[in-house]
């Protein structure tokens, strides 16, 4: 479930009918535009759009099904300043995220605690090799965290001792409710589901942040038990279940996945 720090697109327009359709990927590629690693997603819509993805600034493409690689690289090359603007940004938001942050309960490799021990951090989601100088993408010094123990057993604690209290609360409202929720360390979201399967993971994380943040999450999940994608049937259905999503979602994505 991810947020994109901004957009920007190559012609303006009215959304046209068929949302869900737009929202399939049919193909993905990783390749290099101008020296930056570019992810380049085709659907079947009709303009060229660019995201900047947290948390790692990851740069994505979405472009219509038969639009040329020149053009797609022309769209990228003319952008790249605001593109380099863009990561920069998203990026130090990130540093500055992690110096505040308490990391009570998450150990360093080495062994240590606490924001002054911070010397870089893990890409494990993103695109690029932040351990190699070389990549475009990169980053100096990268901090890196494993999970302990104690903060495992904090984050399953806090969450299982609300989840009964959301399902019983949320599952009436939209109407189905998971087969099974798991929780799991993840390195890129903060849930995920498989409206087949009824299946719904949480990211472990979220035991250790505000409870809204759960809520939201579960929340949203729930609700692809009814909509696979996140076109305006989900859109819809979310802003009738939690009126704030998109504020929630913002503000949780300002935070590292972990």
């Amino acid at each position: 479930m991810p947020n994109n720090h901004r957009s920007q697109r190559n012609n303006s327009g009215r959304a046209s009918r068929g949302v869900r359709n737009r929202n399939r990927t049919l193909s993905e590629e990783t390749t290099q535009i101008a020296g930056m690693t570019v992810t380049i997603v085709r659907k079947a819509i009709k303009n060229m759009y660019l995201r900047i993805k947290p948390p790692n600034a990851q740069i994505v493409i979405s472009a219509p099904s038969r639009m040329s690689q020149a053009a797609i690289a022309r769209f990228v090359t003319e952008r790249k300043p605001w593109i380099e603007r863009a990561r920069r940004t998203m990026l130090q938001a990130k540093d500055e995220q992690i110096r505040q942050s308490d990391f009570n309960g998450l150990d360093r490799v080495n062994g240590s605690h606490g924001p002054d021990n911070l010397n870089g951090l893990e890409n494990s989601g993103g695109v690029g090799d932040r351990n190699n100088p070389g990549d475009p993408n990169s980053l100096n010094n990268p901090r890196v965290f494993v999970w302990n123990d104690a903060a495992k057993e904090r984050a399953v604690r806090a969450i299982n001792a609300q989840l009964p209290v959301l399902l019983a609360k949320w599952s009436p409202i939209i109407g189905r409710k998971p087969t099974h929720v798991t929780l799991r360390i993840m390195t890129s979201r903060w849930g995920s589901c498989t409206p087949k399967t009824g299946r719904i993971r949480l990211n472990l994380q979220l035991g250790l942040m505000d409870p809204r943040f759960l809520e939201y999450v579960l929340v949203h999940e729930m609700t692809h038990l009814w909509e696979n994608g996140h076109g305006e049937d989900f859109q819809r259905r979310m802003s009738a279940y939690l009126p704030q999503w998109r504020r929630l979602r913002r503000e949780l994505n300002r935070h590292v996945v972990l």
